[in-house]
């Protein structure tokens, strides 16, 4: 069912590379406390290729429960998903039920986890940066985009999810706290990450792998920054761009998920099934007693009502009823390599869940064809341009929704973005992005008995990186 062919090609390159150079255990595994590791660069050509897989391998992230590790993408449902009225946990119980109720303190272990992750990310890229005068002219350029593109992606979410953030942009060391500690203005941030996509736009192509950065991919994300900067007809020309390529809606809602690298994915991070560590533990934690921090990213009754009324053929495959527990609802789109766990939910012909391959999307043409309503929209209540029109009906056609749209409100853009994009880390941005997080969570935490405020719209900057600081970084309001 999985193509993996080029997760195999990139895991039997890095072992060659790594068995005919020396590197110490920093290249696979820098130092976990945010950005900061050692000052060895790569000396050949060679070495900064492997860099660059060594950036996607740190989003993939390590496939464990040490409380040291850097988890990568495989914590991003947390902070994003479990804080929104999309997801919560099964039990209401343990650490990741404070994103369920709004009560997420700056102690949280995998707030710090997801931060030290993702700026260990950054680390890799700037090490790549710092590393090209070894690079031929001919890939020199394309190097730099691609890192810079998996910069900007990074920082891209950082900036979404924390506000005013370090703005790392080399390799430093222990002694460079004003850059590590010093919290620079998002908007700062946000133009740092345009002009990093921009260079990948320019430089990079549509040729390679889903699982590596592409102009698309750089050309979508962009995109969706300039929606998110209020910046509409910017983001609607890299729309109209991507529209123009070879990206699909498959016609079968099911192989989005299940038929890998399909033409309806512009960027994913890949996983392999059985490797532990190429794997991924995420499918197994949204099931019931498989896993192993097990009853994670449930289904709230919210989001099964938006599904059921507004999901057409989508909705079956995006959440399943708990075969365990009958009153509860899964996620379903990612379940482990397409296995349901047989009669009881748990039972895998020849697969541990927990080693599942299941990629995970981070752009696909579904989103592309939404957001370019949302650029014709341009923040106002409703349009009925035509444009506007053929791209949102493209995607509820696709559904089986296929009765005629006039006009397309900021309601139903939203709504059909959730019943889409469910579970896929996108509803809690695109709150935020709408203008309607705030009454939106508000009502939600009164009905769910939780504690939302304004200032929940951001996590907390983690404890232990303030500690580290010696208070030079600060904390958000209300934390």
């Amino acid at each position: 069912m999985k193509n993996i062919k080029t997760h195999i090609k990139i895991v039997a390159l890095l072992g060659v590379l790594l068995s005919t150079f020396s590197c110490s255990d920093e290249f696979l595994s820098p130092a976990p406390t945010a950005a900061v590791s050692g000052a060895n660069f790569y000396t050949t050509e060679d070495q900064v290729f492997a860099g660059i897989i060594n950036m996607y391998d740190g989003i993939q992230g390590v496939n464990d429960t040490r409380s040291d590790s850097n988890h990568g993408i495989q914590m991003e449902f947390y902070v994003t998903e479990m804080r929104s009225d999309n997801t919560r946990t099964k039990s209401g119980e343990g650490e990741a039920s404070d994103f369920d109720f709004f009560r997420v303190q700056p102690e949280n272990g995998l707030v710090a986890d997801h931060y030290r992750s993702f700026y260990n990310v950054i680390f890799r890229a700037n090490k790549v940066l710092e590393s090209l005068d070894v690079v031929s002219s001919a890939n020199k350029d394309k190097f730099e985009a691609e890192a810079r593109f998996i910069r900007a992606y990074v920082y891209f979410n950082m900036v979404r999810l924390y506000g005013d953030i370090p703005l790392v942009d080399k390799v430093i060391t222990p002694d460079d706290t004003d850059i590590q500690f010093t919290r620079v203005p998002t908007a700062q941030i946000y133009d740092f990450i345009i002009n990093d996509f921009q260079f990948a736009i320019q430089h990079l192509d549509n040729s390679g792998s889903k699982n590596r950065g592409s102009k698309a991919a750089a050309q979508g994300l962009l995109a969706k920054v300039y929606l998110t900067t209020k910046e509409y007809t910017k983001a609607q020309l890299l729309l109209e761009e991507v529209m123009k390529g070879s990206y699909i809606l498959e016609p079968n809602f099911s192989d989005v998920f299940y038929n890998e690298n399909n033409k309806e994915v512009i960027f994913s991070i890949g996983f392999i099934q059985g490797l532990t560590q190429d794997s991924q533990n995420f499918s197994a934690e949204f099931l019931n007693g498989v896993g192993r921090t097990v009853g994670v990213n449930y289904v709230t009754n919210d989001a099964k009502t938006a599904l059921d009324n507004l999901g057409g053929t989508r909705t079956a495959v995006s959440y399943r009823q708990d075969k365990l527990q009958l009153t509860q609802n899964q996620v379903a789109k990612y379940l482990p390599n397409g296995e349901d766990g047989g009669a009881d939910g748990k039972t895998f012909t020849g697969l541990d869940p927990r080693l599942a391959g299941n990629d995970w999307i981070v752009l696909r043409y579904a989103d592309i064809l939404l957001m370019h309503v949302e650029a014709i929209l341009a923040g106002g209540n409703e349009t009925s341009v035509g444009a506007a029109l053929a791209s949102f009906q493209a995607v509820r056609n696709r559904a089986g929704l296929t009765t005629a749209v006039t006009k397309v409100t900021l309601e139903e853009l939203l709504d059909e973005r959730r019943v889409e994009l469910a579970f896929e880390n996108q509803r809690m941005f695109d709150l935020i992005r709408f203008g309607k997080a705030q009454e939106i969570l508000s009502a939600f935490s009164i009905a769910i008995g939780g504690s939302f405020s304004s200032t929940d719209l951001l996590l907390p900057i983690p404890q232990n990186e303030i500690g580290l600081s010696r208070g030079k970084l600060t904390q958000n309001p209300g934390y």
